[in-house]
């Protein structure tokens, strides 16, 4: 399995369509996608942001699932 390159802050800004601010915020009060540094750089891997994403997803949605038979 082939790990993707880790994500900057302004590539998960992009990605998420958040603001750069709000995802520093984010890692500094801890909370957020989990995050790392490669020396002073803040990386995000990419299966932890899918991870937080469907997390998020699973928190906050609203309705009922469709059930196709």
């Amino acid at each position: 399995m082939t790990r993707q390159k880790p994500l900057t802050t302004e590539e998960l800004a992009e990605r998420t369509g958040l603001p750069v601010g709000t995802l520093r915020y984010w890692r500094h009060a801890g909370t957020g996608p989990v995050s790392f540094k490669f020396g002073k750089a803040v990386r995000y891997r990419v299966e932890d942001v899918e991870r937080w994403e469907q997390a998020q997803y699973e928190a906050t949605r609203v309705g009922d699932e469709v059930v196709t038979s």
